[in-house]
């Protein structure tokens, strides 16, 4: 059986529902089970790997990348001094310690290439050091909050009246369907579930939970809900064409504006002769920070911005084009159902959710 961790890591309670007290462990454990983990883990692993290779080599860190690392996050979260980075650490249960390792994990990743594979460890099978560094991990980067609210979704619309009673027929699917992402056999399932520490009322919480919240989702998206979401976000949504260089230093920019603008150049010419980073993507207006959005908005299709300072240089954009959002967008209609799940449930977990973390990342 997986042995437990330190009470300031796992142990913690992330939200309290009635009686019911959800901690930092049934937080992962439960987003283990909708198969959200894995990719967190293997992650993980390869960062301890590398970092384990390099440390018996004479490899020394970057110290100004870790710097540099630490002060994106801190500007990222507006800690601006040392003692309000403390105070964020402490309130999720981690230390000064856990933070600067956390970011010596990623630097070596990205430093060390290792000469050979990390060791594959089923999650279920995960010692508790490799657990609490992971409950770091997930924290700093954003995503136990996010495990945690889908989570916290998923209890609400259990504990209110109106997630009814389920029986086999919506039951027995999501068992099969749990089974298949696990990649467990029936009779396989008690070891599974006793290397994670869990028991079967546990699973048949969970699918129970998963059940009622795929049904909640099925009566909320709706095609008339989706037609009237994607008619009130007609703008927003708008899916604009755009092409970018990035150059280094404001004169080199300001040339290749003028080349697009006056000489008639295409952008992809302009970054070939100077071998300057060029992209061409699609995306929705609101993806764009708002300082940009009326910009875009105000363009014909191509034109092109004056050069726009990011935080390593500068950047050249040129609209191809606009178009307005369609319901068979994958990316709009993704957009649209978040935007139904995220009011409905934010209301839901409002009246059964009493939070006690916040980790609140940043969009």
């Amino acid at each position: 059986m997986a042995s437990s961790v330190p009470a300031e890591k796992e142990d913690r309670i992330v939200f309290q529902s009635g009686p019911r007290n959800i901690s930092v462990r049934d937080v992962i454990d439960a987003a283990h089970f909708r198969g959200e983990t894995d990719a967190f883990w293997n992650g993980l692993l390869a960062r301890v790997h590398a970092q384990g290779e390099a440390s018996q080599s004479d490899a020394e860190l970057d110290e100004m990348a870790l710097e540099q690392a630490s002060i994106a996050f801190r500007y990222k979260y507006d800690l601006i001094t040392a003692e309000e980075t403390e105070q964020w650490l402490e309130n999720r249960g981690l230390t000064l310690s856990d933070f600067s390792e956390y970011f010596a994990r990623a630097e070596w990743a990205k430093a060390h290439r290792p000469n050979s594979k990390p060791e594959e460890i089923p999650f279920v099978q995960a010692p508790a050091e490799e657990r609490e560094l992971l409950t770091v991990d997930l924290t700093l980067e954003g995503e136990l909050d996010r495990m945690a609210t889908r989570l916290a979704w998923r209890v609400a619309n259990h504990e209110s009246s109106e997630a009814g009673e389920l029986g086999p027929a919506l039951i027995d699917p999501e068992r099969e369907r749990f089974w298949q992402r696990a990649g467990v056999q029936r009779v396989e399932m008690d070891a599974w579930l006793g290397a994670l520490g869990r028991d079967r009322d546990w699973l048949d919480d969970n699918l129970i939970m998963e059940a009622a919240y795929r049904q909640q989702c099925a009566k909320l998206l709706t095609p008339e809900a989706r037609a009237r979401e994607i008619s009130a976000l007609r703008l927003p949504l708008t899916r604009l064409d755009i092409e970018t260089i990035e150059f280094d230093s404001q004169d080199a920019a300001r040339e290749a504006f003028l080349c697009v603008r006056d000489d008639g150049m295409s952008m992809e010419e302009v970054a070939r002769e100077g071998r300057y980073p060029y992209r061409g993507d699609e995306m929705v207006l609101e993806a764009i920070p708002d300082e940009l959005q009326q910009k875009f908005l105000s363009l014909s299709p191509g034109a092109v911005l004056e050069p726009m300072p990011r935080e390593d240089g500068f950047l050249l954009s040129r609209l191809r084009g606009k178009k307005e959002p369609k319901i068979d967008d994958a990316d709009v209609c993704a957009r649209i159902e978040r935007r139904i799940l995220d009011r409905y449930f934010s209301d839901l977990t409002s009246r059964w959710i009493e939070w006690r973390i916040l980790f609140n990342p940043p969009e």
